[in-house]
């Protein structure tokens, strides 16, 4: 196992699995079983097999919804309690919603063979969402740490593919060589599990041990693939920046969200003052915690509701849990390609999501 990853570049001629089709082939293929909705499916690509779920309703009219999950959780562990959340199910209901597993990190895989982690590198895992995205005309990606960084990455490199990015714990720099000596006696003197669970939890939370923690810690230390998350963990911790600044950043709109006890809060305020203003959504979540889809499920959904309608979606959709909550409001607005002209919204006190125009302004919401 080493002890560093690096990322490297995935060539045909020497493909993960045998047999494979070129990747045109393999998209190709994708899309075909991917047309069958509401179903889990294990997708064959150049760099591994995915294994992919799909809801909701299939429409070319919008984008679909692509999640992808942190280190230590799975699609179902990382998502199911946001989208079964009952006031989530407007949205699902109008969209197309993919969730991504990370090569080998559903639950019950079997563990990879030793040396797989040669392949397992960053480029990989945004490689396979590339895959997948071809299916679709464009998406709108929902990640956590790990996943909102994979995401990230990948719109950067597809700005066309993506129209909006919803980004939970982002943490879009390297570590440091003090980051790098902390994780090596880490994982010296602390257990896989330990380190995950950090990655996930602030002290607070770890400290309060509250049901969530203790199912998460249970979960992971018994899971049957646990080397298959070591290699995920390994990929994470061996990121490179982004080198995301004003005058290079994403062209989509894009929602920070972060908890206010959440271990990459600093981290999140950092990847916000480099981000476009004008297109900038930061929501900082009272009480949330670290998982703040699994803890406050119905803020964020109110959350991501203003922010679809803000993209020019589901502009009939009814606010009304922040709107009971706040008594002003703040809206900001951009133009895309510069031919549409869309407002988004985060309501205080409107009804309906209906709000007078304001300038344009990078929001920081605590709820």
């Amino acid at each position: 196992m080493t002890t560093e990853m690096q990322e490297i570049a995935i060539t045909e001629d020497k493909p993960l699995l045998t047999g494979q089709a070129d990747t045109v082939k393999d998209a190709e293929l994708a899309a075909r079983i991917l047309l069958d909705q509401g179903q889990e499916h294990s997708v064959e690509t150049p760099y591994g097999v995915l294994h992919v779920t799909l809801h909701g309703s299939r429409t070319s009219r919008r984008p679909a919804i692509l999640t992808f999950h942190d280190v230590g959780l799975d699609s179902k562990s990382c998502f199911s309690p946001l989208f079964k959340f009952e006031e989530m199910q407007e949205i699902v209901k109008n969209f197309t919603l993919i969730h991504i597993d990370a090569p080998g990190q559903e639950e019950g895989t079997a563990a990879y063979p030793a040396g797989y982690d040669i392949y397992f590198t960053i480029h990989v895992l945004y490689k396979c969402v590339s895959v997948l995205s071809v299916s679709f005309r464009t998406v709108i990606g929902v990640g956590v740490g790990a996943g909102a960084y994979i995401l990230s990455k990948f719109t950067l490199a597809n700005p066309d593919s993506v129209e909006g990015l919803v980004l939970i714990n982002i943490d879009i720099n390297a570590r440091g060589w003090i980051d790098w000596a902390a994780q090596k006696l880490s994982s010296v003197t602390s257990s896989l599990t330990d380190q995950i669970m950090t990655h996930l939890f602030s002290q607070e939370e770890l400290s309060a041990n509250t049901d969530l923690v203790q199912s998460h810690r249970e979960r992971i230390s018994k899971s049957s693939n646990l080397a298959n998350v070591e290699l995920f963990w390994k990929t994470y911790q061996g990121r490179r920046d982004l080198n995301i600044d004003r005058s290079s950043t994403f062209k989509c709109p894009v929602m920070l969200v972060v908890g206010d006890q959440a271990p990459y809060e600093d981290a999140a305020v950092e990847c916000n003052s480099k981000l476009d203003p004008t297109t900038t959504s930061f929501l900082k979540m009272a009480d949330a915690g670290g998982l703040p889809q699994l803890t406050q499920p119905a803020k964020l959904t109110e959350a991501f509701k203003y922010f679809i309608q803000g993209m020019g979606y589901m502009a009939s959709s009814c606010m009304t849990r922040l709107s009971r909550s706040r008594t002003t409001s703040l809206s900001s607005s951009y133009s895309m390609d510069g031919s549409r002209s869309r407002s988004r919204t985060l309501s205080q006190g409107s009804q309906g999501g209906q709000m007078p125009p304001s300038p344009s302004q990078t929001m920081e919401v605590s709820c």
